[in-house]
């Protein structure tokens, strides 16, 4: 277990390189292995009318209802339609996958909501035509819709169509160049392109080349660095990064873990001096710096701020200029270490999001939404979660509960989730590492889908130095090769810090708890009267049975109904061959029709 847990540690911080290379920016994708047709297409007499108070919105393929209409979707989705559901307080557009049932289903009262693991996306549901979850639930007469929370798959940012139109490409593109560089191996430096906020790229090589050409410039005359040193611009950058970490940050960070970010800036500059006569001047720096950050009393200390980062930049420029020896490309690392740094505080604000954001702010919207166009007569959905999103469905059961409030849910299945994983040998507890507070600098966002494909080639080829990559996703014999390539490949995206430290609660004493740490999501869950089906893989090493039946035991006993899937001779059960495993078709989709069909009155 030690050796994995280093050589899971070491991926990820080889992931993580990679991904800062394409950029702090980038949007994670993966590529769609159907035939490429032509993307989003708006009309000139495209319109808007806001329908809810959510400002609810949609794209679809199908003209009836739909308030944007287009032509085509983007290839990478494979439903019937695409709508984009608007999140109040926020400027993400949720990305729904809509399942119509063919005329010839049965007709049900209830659409049915799916909800997917963390840093997964729409695609684990939908893998082929011969192996799609949703495609079978649809054929037995369930609308189904598949949410991707924010950050995932097709979900985007953007205020008004032509952002979400040009985010929507750029998501395309990206999806497209994984999926090149998975098969022909990484893509060249000239070839990356950073995908911004909005889905404006810019060229990296660009941007290398103009560094390069700063550097033969201050290479070639040592004495005329005033030319080319920008003494103004990069104090007021150098300001505004201290600035960030005292204000920006503290709404995210603990104070614990801006301390240990605001240390590890000035330990880097410190690096940068060495041993040189300059370090005593600029530790008394430091020591003032380091008061005022802990201050957080922002308005206040700003001059002081700006003050010690001229003085800072001022020694920084003494000793490129007059200590003997000259420290030679001094301005040049120190506006590289700052650069890097900014990066990485503006990844952590980018991906500023948690459990609790999508309990309380996507999965609402969007069902608000779903009932709007599906018009159930008692206004409830069916919903099924996978992993983390049953533990979503699990959280929101409690605290309905607890509020003594409808869910508006006729009923609930899980699919290998669990809110505490403390009894278990899950190897999750492998991440809980990340969450240390020295963690959040190195690691601001989990890289899943970077790793998982970086990894691909060695888990799945001689000489298989990662091949048990493969049995936390699915068992031996239990998924066609093309079809675990896609999951790997297609279906992982990026987990924020934020959201990993929360999660990490679940391995701790009391199960999963809020963003506050006051309200645990398991002591609550008795007050639900919604009917719960829990099933759980035998070789489930992600969310173990022990883990599932743990808050099973929570849940009224005549509301619940659990069932594991594996014999001791097989066929095994791991995390994913719930959904798409082989025998899942024939074992798990039965079980699930079954229990939603007894409670869809």
């Amino acid at each position: 277990m030690a050796t994995i847990q280093s050589d899971i540690l070491s991926a990820f911080h080889i992931a993580s390189s990679t991904f800062r290379s394409y950029s702090p920016y980038l949007i994670l994708s993966r590529a769609s292995s159907r035939r490429v047709v032509p993307l989003w297409s708006w009309s000139s007499s495209t319109t808007v009318v806001p329908t809810t108070s959510l400002r609810l919105r949609a794209f679809s393929s199908d003209s009836c209802e739909a308030i944007i209409k287009v032509r085509d979707k983007p290839s990478i989705c494979t439903a019937d339609e695409l709508h984009y559901v608007s999140v109040p307080n926020s400027d993400w557009r949720l990305a729904l996958w809509r399942y119509r049932p063919p005329p010839e289903a049965p007709p049900r009262n209830h659409p049915l909501l799916l909800l997917s693991g963390v840093g997964t996306n729409a695609i684990g549901y939908d893998l082929s035509p011969g192996s799609s979850f949703a495609r079978y639930m649809s054929g037995q007469g369930f609308d189904t819709w598949i949410l991707e929370v924010r950050g995932a798959g097709l979900s985007v940012q953007g205020s008004n169509v032509k952002e979400i139109e040009q985010s929507a490409h750029a998501i395309s593109e990206q999806m497209e160049a994984v999926s090149e560089s998975a098969t022909n191996g990484p893509l060249q430096t000239e070839q990356q392109s950073s995908s911004l906020p909005g889905g404006v790229s810019e060229s990296k090589s660009s941007v290398v080349k103009e560094e390069k050409s700063d550097v033969l410039a201050v290479k070639g005359d040592v004495t005329g660095l005033a030319t080319v040193w920008d003494e103004s611009r990069l104090v007021s950058r150098l300001s505004e990064t201290f600035m960030s970490l005292s204000e920006r940050l503290s709404g995210f960070l603990s104070e614990s873990q801006s301390k240990v970010m605001s240390a590890k800036l000035l330990d880097q500059i410190s690096k940068l001096l060495g041993d040189s006569q300059l370090s005593e001047r600029y530790n008394e720096i430091r020591g003032k710096l380091s008061s005022l950050l802990e201050t957080r009393e922002n308005t206040g200390i700003a001059n002081q701020i700006r003050d010690l980062s001229q003085r800072l930049v001022n020694i920084i420029d003494e000793g490129q200029r007059s200590v003997s020896p000259p420290l030679f490309d001094l301005q040049e690392r120190f506006s590289s270490t700052l650069e890097d740094f900014q990066k990485q505080l503006e990844l952590i604000v980018k991906y500023d999001w948690d459990f609790d954001h999508y309990l309380e702010e996507d999965v609402p919207a969007v069902m608000e939404y779903i009932r709007a166009e599906s018009k159930p007569k008692d206004g409830k959905l069916l919903a099924i979660g996978h992993s983390m999103g049953g533990i979503l469905l699990y959280a929101m059961l409690s605290r309905f509960g607890f509020e003594g409030k409808d869910p508006k849910l006729a009923a609930v299945v899980t699919l290998a989730s669990s809110l505490d994983y403390t009894s278990s040998k899950s190897t999750l507890k492998l991440l809980l590492p990340l969450a240390d507070p020295a963690q959040a600098l190195n690691v601001p966002v989990v890289p899943l889908g970077t790793l998982l494909s970086a990894a691909y080639p060695l888990s799945s080829s001689p000489p298989y130095v990662l091949s048990w990559l493969n049995s936390l996703i699915s068992a031996e014999d239990m998924m066609d090769t093309e079809l675990l390539r896609k999951l790997v490949l297609n279906n992982f995206c990026t987990i924020p810090v934020k959201l990993l430290l929360q999660l990490t609660t679940a391995f701790r004493e009391g199960g999963l708890c809020d963003r506050s740490g006051t309200f645990f999501y398991k002591d609550h869950l008795n007050k639900s009267n919604v009917p719960v089906l829990a099933l759980a893989g035998d070789r489930d090493l992600i969310c173990p049975p022990e883990a599932v039946e743990e808050t099973v035991k929570l849940i009224p006993e005549h509301l619940v109904s659990y069932k594991l899937f594996g014999e001791p001779t097989g066929p095994h059960y791991a995390h994913y061959d719930l959904v798409g495993g082989r025998k899942a078709v024939e074992q798990v989709y039965p079980c699930i029709i079954e229990f939603l069909s007894c409670n869809d009155k």
